[in-house]
């Protein structure tokens, strides 16, 4: 029992003394690093843990080489490293890990964060790796909610969200507004292009409108290996904090992703990350957000998109008398955009599909402009 105590009072002068030569005090975080597989050599994943460690992170080095600050767990190679990391996420002996690759189940998918090079804005990307879900328009929507748990964890009360300009944008757009009036305290970002709104362009990326941008994880892959790789030639990812932590509902294990091509100062950033979730308790906060979600009526919304995108019989309809077609209607999703004109020509408007600068456009004439926009809405085609 005395042994025990005088064992809680050291480490508590320790962390005190380590605190006054850090500036951070409490409990270092614990985070397991996979050092071998990189495309850059053991020495580079390494150099990330040493200067880790140097910013009051307790790094556990998985793989063959030892370095002053950090701690070295030996294996023999890539996949005994994995096991090994694991098990010290299953045993408790780390808080968090950072790896190249790991099998997260469905509804997990991991929030990057990245420098925008623009500005030098900092921006998560919601989602880069995992399946939030098997169906692409709720797993937007759901990465939209990871995206904000991330963030809140590093310190953002009320992070702006932007939704990347792909296939299901607009859907998710409407699903998302939705909840906010429902009551989901959710801030939108406003592009800067000059038409504004909350979906996203290519500009926007480059400037980092959002703060959380929102998209499919395929599309957020992509985006994180071009931010953070875009002045070495894609082969050295140099900058930015990786593909981020597995984030999910009832899922409390600390995993985030970098890549082979990941280089030092990514894989340190990867580290940081990982404490900065930590010490802003992202499990806790994920609790809350999926509870104020689910109370803004998340489920009913989820399924009453199913239900609308379920294939039915096309119905025959005839295009009314043509007519000059100069208004723009914009908008509306590119899987919906004949479905929307088929809706106007039932009701008497003639309409025709086209694609204009910001992707998907209906036109109408000017006199039909109002009362087919306020159909649309009505159908639920545009917001």
């Amino acid at each position: 029992m005395a042994d025990h105590i005088e064992k809680i009072i050291a480490s508590t002068f320790m962390e005190m003394a380590e605190g006054l030569e850090s500036g951070r005090f409490g409990k270092k975080p614990k985070i397991a690093l996979t050092g071998m597989g990189s495309e850059h050599g053991e020495e580079n994943a390494m150099e990330a843990a040493v200067a880790a460690a140097r910013e009051g992170i307790d790094v556990y080095y998985i793989g063959t080489l030892e370095a002053e600050g950090v701690t070295t767990v030996k294996v023999a190679d890539e996949d005994e490293g994995h096991r090994k990391m694991e098990e010290l996420l299953k045993n408790k002996e780390v808080d968090g890990a950072v790896t190249m690759h790991f099998p997260f189940p469905i509804g997990v998918s991991t929030v990057g964060r990245a420098v925008t090079p623009a500005r030098g804005r900092e921006m998560f990307v919601a989602t880069t790796t995992g399946t939030s879900s098997a169906d692409r328009i709720e797993g937007m929507i759901k990465n939209a909610i990871y995206g904000i748990i991330a963030a809140k964890a590093c310190g953002k009360e009320h992070p702006t969200v932007g939704i990347l300009n792909v296939d299901g944008a607009r859907q998710t757009e409407i699903a998302l507004k939705q909840l906010k009036e429902n009551g989901y305290d959710i801030t939108f970002a406003e592009s800067a292009r000059a038409d504004g709104g909350c979906v996203m362009r290519g500009n926007d990326v480059l400037q980092g409108s959002a703060d959380i941008m929102v998209c499919d994880s395929l599309s957020g892959n992509i985006l994180i290996k071009m931010l953070s790789s875009f002045t070495t030639g894609g082969s050295y990812e140099a900058s930015g904090f990786g593909y981020g932590p597995g984030i999910g509902e009832n899922y409390e294990q600390l995993v985030l992703i970098i890549s082979r091509a990941s280089g030092a100062p990514l894989i340190k950033g990867a580290l940081s990350y990982a404490a900065e979730l930590l010490r802003g308790k992202v499990f806790d906060i994920a609790k809350e957000e999926f509870a104020a979600a689910k109370k803004a009526g998340l489920a009913d919304i989820l399924a009453a998109r199913k239900a609308s995108a379920k294939p039915v019989e096309q119905e025959e309809v005839k295009a009314p008398a043509k007519e000059p077609v100069t208004s723009q209607i914009a908008g509306i999703e590119i899987m919906d955009l004949e479905d929307g004109v088929r809706a106007l020509w039932k009701l008497g408007i003639y309409a025709e599909s086209g694609m204009g600068c910001t992707g998907p456009i209906i036109l109408v004439s000017d006199a039909n402009l109002g009362r087919a926009q306020e159909e649309l809405k009505k159908a639920g085609y545009i917001n």
